[in-house]
C-alpha cells in the first residue's frame, strides 16, 4: 500500500501560512510598518488603494538591506530577530517569526525595492505567487519600499470573504493609528486613492495622539505617571465627562507594542467605578513597560495578546496609579475632612493685621419714645430706624384677617389654588386603565385578562417605525435650536456622519456645516433634548463600527435602530397614566406591535385561566 502522508510543496505550504499571518489587508500594513519601525526608519509613507486589495505599498528611510538578505527575506523562518529559543523571551524588536514576507509573496504580486547606505545600487525584486520574477540592481535611495499588488490574486475564494472598502479601510486605519501612537518620533503619512488621511510629524506622545485624533482630545486628558520595580506607566486616560459609548480610543501598549488586554481593561474600569454613565467607556492611551523576560508575546498568531508573570500585581499597580491620577488633576471627587478651603487666607494678607470695625452708640435714642417720624442721619456710619410710636403697635396688624387689603390705589386679592392644566373634573369618578409596576411594566386590564407590557422595547418600536416612516417619505420634521450645537469626533467618526449626513437630515436633523474640525447642527429631530443629541450620534457610531450598509433600506433600518434604543424611555421611568395610555395606544397602532426592533417581545399577556391555575395551588 502507498504512503498516505506527503511534505506539500512549498508554495502550498505558504499559502496555508498565509492564512494565519494574513487575513485582510490591514495584516499586510501591520506587518509592513512593523518591519519598517525594525529598520530604524524616521520617516514612514503608507499609501493604499482601494482599501489595500489593489495595493500596500511601504516606503521607509530605514537601514535597507543587501542583494543577499533581499533574495533570503522571502523564505520561511527566515528572520534577523532571533537566534535561538531562548531569545523568544528577550525581544525588542515587533517581528521576529521569519513567516510574513513569505506569506504575503504567496499570495499577491511584490515588487520590493531596497539599498543600504553604503552601497551604490539597490536591488529590485519582483515575485508573483511566491515565483521569483526578477532581480536586478538599480538606483533607489536610502530605505526599502515594498508594494504588495492584488491581494489573494491566486487563492478568490479569500478575496470573495473580504468585506466592502469602507469596512476594510476602517481596519487598515485602526492598524496604522496603533503604529503611529507607538512611535511618536517616526514621522509618518498615509495616504490613500490619492488622497493624505493622516500627517504625523515627529512629537511627543500627548502631541501624536492629538493628531492622530482631533484637537479638542487635547483637554480631555488626563496624564498617568507611575515607575515601580516590575513596571512603569506612561501615558493619559479621559475625563469621565467624555466617555463614549464604544470603545475606539482605548489603547495598552507594552513595550511599544498595541496589545488587547481584557484584565487591564477591567483595572481601568475599576478605577473610574462610579464616575462613569451606564454603559460609558473611557478613552485610555497607556504605555507600559515590563522587563522583556516577563512576558510571552508569541502565545496569538497576530502578536495582540500577551501572557505577563504576575497579573494581579500589574491590575493593582495600574488601577491605583489611574486613581490618583483622577484625583491629583481633582477629576474625581475627594473627602478632606482636615481642610477647609473656605478658610484659606491669601497671600496678600498673610502679614497684614485685622481691621476692627468703629461701633458707634446713640444712648439717647428710644424706639418707644412716642416720636413716630424718622430722625435724620447722624453723621457717624451708622443709620437710625425709624421711630414708631409705641400707642399705635396694634394699628400694624389691622385687616390682617380680611380677604383684601387695600394699599392706596392697588388691590390684593387672596390667592385661589387652580386645578392643573390637564385635570378633568370628574377625574374622581373615572377608573384607572392603566398601571406602572417597578417603573419599568405597564398593565392593563383587557377581556380576556391582562397586558403586560415591557416600556422600554414598546417605546423603541414606536420609535423605530416612526423614524423608519420619516427616512423613507421623507417629511421629518424638526424643531430648530436658538443657539447651533457644535460636536467633536475624531476624523473616521466625522467620515462616517458625513456618509451619513442624508438619512439623519430625513429623521429631523438639520446640519449646517460638517468638516474636520466639528458638526454644527441648528435642528433636531422632535421629542429630542439637546442633551440627547451626542448620545444618540455616539450610539450610532458605536453600532456602525462594523461599517456602514452598503443597501439604502439596510442604512436607514440600522439608523431607526440605533436611534430608537437611544431615545425610548428607560427602565426606571416614572410615566403619568397619561403617558402611560399613550404608550400603550401608540404601540397597538404600529405595523408589528408584537416584538421590538430587536426582536425581542414587547408584551405579553395573562388570562384569567392563568391566573386561576396561580391560585388553584
Amino acid at each position: 500500500m502507498s504512503s498516505i502522508i506527503q511534505l506539500l510543496p512549498d508554495h502550498v505550504a505558504n499559502q496555508i501560512a498565509a492564512g494565519e499571518v494574513v487575513q485582510r489587508p490591514a495584516s499586510v500594513v501591520k506587518e509592513l510598518l512593523e518591519n519598517a519601525v525594525d529598520a530604524k526608519a524616521t520617516e514612514i509613507k503608507l499609501i493604499v488603494k482601494d482599501a489595500g486589495k489593489s495595493l500596500v505599498q511601504v516606503i521607509d528611510n530605514g537601514m535597507g538591506m543587501n542583494i543577499t538578505d533581499a533574495r533570503l527575506c522571502f523564505e520561511r523562518h527566515a528572520t534577523s530577530k532571533i537566534r535561538q529559543a531562548e531569545d523568544l523571551f528577550d525581544l525588542h524588536t515587533k517581528g521576529f517569526r521569519g513567516e510574513a514576507l513569505a506569506s504575503i509573496a504567496a499570495i499577491a504580486h511584490v515588487e520590493m525595492k531596497t539599498k543600504q547606505e553604503q552601497d551604490e545600487l539597490g536591488t529590485h525584486i519582483v515575485i508573483e505567487g511566491s515565483k521569483f520574477v526578477s532581480q536586478e540592481p538599480s538606483v533607489l535611495p536610502n530605505g526599502t519600499s515594498f508594494a504588495v499588488k492584488n491581494l489573494f490574486f491566486n487563492i478568490p475564494a479569500r478575496r470573495n470573504f473580504l468585506k466592502s472598502d469602507t469596512i476594510e479601510l476602517r481596519h487598515i486605519i485602526d492598524e496604522f493609528q496603533r503604529v503611529a501612537l507607538a512611535h511618536p518620533s517616526i514621522f509618518f503619512t498615509m495616504i490613500h486613492n490619492g488622497s493624505e488621511a493622516f500627517n504625523l510629524p515627529q512629537s511627543n506622545h500627548r502631541q501624536r495622539i492629538v493628531n492622530v485624533f482631533s484637537a479638542k482630545t487635547n483637554e480631555k486628558l488626563v496624564p498617568v505617571q507611575e515607575e515601580t520595580e516590575i513596571l512603569t506607566i506612561q501615558g493619559f486616560v479621559g475625563k469621565p465627562e467624555f466617555a463614549k459609548k464604544n470603545r475606539g480610543e482605548q489603547f495598552f501598549f507594552v513595550n511599544d507594542r498595541f496589545i488587547k488586554s481584557g484584565y487591564l481593561h477591567h483595572a481601568v474600569i475599576a478605577a473610574f467605578d462610579g464616575l462613569l454613565r451606564d454603559n460609558a467607556q473611557p478613552s485610555y492611551f497607556l504605555y507600559l513597560n515590563v522587563p522583556p523576560n516577563t512576558i510571552d508575546i508569541n502565545i496569538h498568531p497576530t502578536k495582540t495578546e500577551i501572557k505577563f508573570d504576575d497579573e494581579h500585581a500589574l491590575y493593582a499597580i495600574l488601577r491605583s496609579s489611574i486613581k490618583h491620577s483622577l484625583g491629583q488633576f481633582n477629576v474625581a471627587p475627594v473627602l478632606d475632612f482636615d481642610r477647609n478651603p473656605n478658610l484659606d487666607t491669601p497671600y496678600q494678607y498673610q502679614n497684614k493685621t485685622a481691621d476692627y470695625p468703629s461701633v458707634q452708640v446713640d444712648s439717647s435714642f428710644n424706639p418707644f419714645s412716642g416720636d413716630t417720624g424718622v430722625k435724620p442721619y447722624s453723621s457717624g456710619t451708622s443709620y437710625r430706624k425709624q421711630e414708631v410710636a409705641a400707642s399705635t403697635w396694634e394699628s400694624l396688624y389691622v385687616g390682617l384677617k380680611q380677604d383684601t387689603e387695600e394699599l392706596g390705589s392697588f388691590i390684593f386679592e387672596k390667592e385661589e389654588l387652580t386645578a392643573s392644566l390637564f385635570d378633568d373634573k370628574e377625574d374622581e369618578q373615572v377608573v384607572k386603565r392603566t398601571y406602572q409596576i417597578q417603573k419599568k411594566y405597564i398593565v392593563s386590564p383587557i377581556k380576556s385578562g391582562m397586558v403586560i407590557i415591557d416600556q422600554n422595547r414598546a417605546h423603541q418600536r414606536i420609535l423605530y417605525e416612526q423614524f423608519l416612516t420619516n427616512m423613507t417619505v421623507r417629511q421629518a420634521s424638526s424643531q430648530q435650536l436658538l443657539f447651533p450645537l457644535q460636536l467633536h469626533f475624531s476624523p473616521d467618526e466625522m467620515k462616517l456622519i458625513a456618509e451619513l449626513q442624508f438619512s439623519l437630515e430625513n429623521t429631523g436633523f438639520v446640519f449646517e456645516t460638517v468638516d474636520s474640525d466639528g458638526i454644527y447642527i441648528s435642528g433636531i429631530p422632535v421629542n429630542t433634548s439637546e442633551s440627547e443629541v451626542s448620545i444618540v450620534l455616539e450610539q450610532l457610531m458605536s453600532d456602525l463600527q462594523d461599517g456602514i450598509p452598503e443597501s439604502s433600506f439596510s442604512q436607514n433600518d440600522t439608523i431607526a435602530k440605533s436611534m430608537a434604543k437611544s431615545l425610548a424611555v428607560r427602565t426606571g421611568t416614572y410615566l403619568t397614566e397619561r403617558e402611560q395610555e399613550n404608550l400603550l395606544n401608540n404601540l397597538f397602532a404600529c405595523k408589528e406591535p408584537n416584538v421590538s426592533p430587536f426582536l425581542k417581545p414587547t408584551f405579553i399577556t395573562m388570562s384569567v385561566d392563568d391566573l386561576d391555575k396561580k391560585f388553584s395551588i
